[in-house]
């Protein structure tokens, strides 16, 4: 049977007659969550038996739900094919009330989705590529962890989520089903989620930003960087001996970025690696005249890993240096890291279990 969710809205009119019907599908699926083609009840019986027969509306188990101590949850996923991947809920903010118990400020969600299972970068510091590559997520599997996980969570369809390609794999080896499934995520009769909510994080294959933005979609860029010169960037990330930080800060120059936005640039700090202050004044000088953000991610351990988190205080003192010159520099907060779902701790898990546990530090 097929993924229904591999269809955006005129394909579904293309199979569905008349092609109001293929609205009336696409509101149950993207605006009620319904994976459950008999209870579209407006939907005539004769069609519902169709869609039974030809489409699936659920093509991903949650085998386990894992909760951190801040919150933050861990999904491991299996697909139709016995496969797992895991993707990540993060809740940012909780609602605020004034003194009046009026709300301030709403709560603000992140989904961190997957787009592969396995990955075939290799990075050293990254514990998902260490079970190799399994395959390519499809556009239906994309797009249904973030239906899974906004009705799990119970996050209203009117309710704005982010999503950030950070999950699983290399979201640009996986060019054509990323990029339709950010058009179906972001379609405005379905979860509506704009383009300018979604980041595509990339560990920097220059040819794939420069077909990126050529769509000129209007996503957000966010770059793996993690070094400033290319001898230990090729030691971390082997893909740099085939494109270099030159070509890839040529393809973010060209890259068409929102007036109010930047290109994010991941800098996940190893301790004696590339957290000198030298590396921070290198790292001025490659951004110079690009409108950049640094986030600084401290390396989250994991077993096996021959890398040691940095000093707190080094990582301030990085910070600060770049911030003073002028360019804008966070240090990211690691949501999750102890269910290891902090960044470079997701991975393949080999696992036959359909019954949903879920798990609370």
């Amino acid at each position: 049977m097929e993924n229904i969710f591999n269809y955006n809205l005129d394909e579904l009119k293309s199979v569905l007659t008349p092609s109001f019907r293929a609205k009336q599908v696409w509101r149950w699926l993207y605006i009620n969550y319904e994976d459950d083609f008999n209870m579209m009840i407006n939907i005539p019986k004769e069609m519902r038996n169709k869609l039974h027969n030809q489409f699936s509306a659920k093509n991903l188990e949650i085998n386990n739900i894992q909760t951190s101590i801040d919150g933050t949850k861990k999904y491991l996923f299996s697909t139709k094919d016995n496969y797992t991947f895991e993707s990540v809920f993060l809740k940012m903010r909780d609602k605020e009330f004034d003194e009046n118990d009026n709300i301030k400020s709403r709560e603000k969600y992140t989904i961190c989705v997957s787009s592969q299972i396995g990955c075939k970068i290799g990075c050293k510091f990254c514990r998902t590529g260490e079970s190799g590559f399994t395959r390519n997520l499809t556009v239906g599997e994309i797009v249904e962890q973030v239906i899974a996980i906004k009705k799990e969570n119970k996050i209203l369809p009117e309710k704005c989520v982010n999503i950030v390609y950070m999950g699983m794999g290399e979201p640009l080896d996986n060019f054509d089903n990323l990029i339709k499934a950010i058009k179906i995520i972001s379609h405005i009769d379905g979860l509506s989620i704009s383009t300018r909510r979604q980041t595509i994080s990339t560990s920097g294959i220059s040819p794939m930003i420069d077909a990126l933005g050529s769509l000129n979609l209007g996503v957000q860029l966010a770059i793996s960087l993690h070094a400033v010169n290319d001898e230990t960037r090729n030691k971390l990330m082997p893909i740099n001996k085939v494109y270099n930080i030159e070509s890839i800060m040529e393809s973010v120059r060209k890259f068409p970025i929102d007036m109010r936005k930047r290109v994010m640039f991941e800098y996940l700090m190893i301790k004696d690696i590339n957290d000198s202050i030298k590396n921070a004044k290198d790292l001025l000088r490659l951004l110079n005249g690009i409108k950049a953000k640094v986030n600084i991610i401290l390396f989250n351990p994991y077993s096996g890993s021959k890398f040691q988190r940095p000093d707190i205080e080094q990582a301030k003192r990085f910070a600060d240096f770049l911030c003073k010159k002028g360019l804008l520099c966070t240090i990211r907060e690691s949501r999750g890291s102890d269910i290891d779902a902090a960044c470079g701790q997701l991975k393949y898990v080999d696992s036959k279990n359909k019954n949903v546990s879920h798990e609370t530090k």
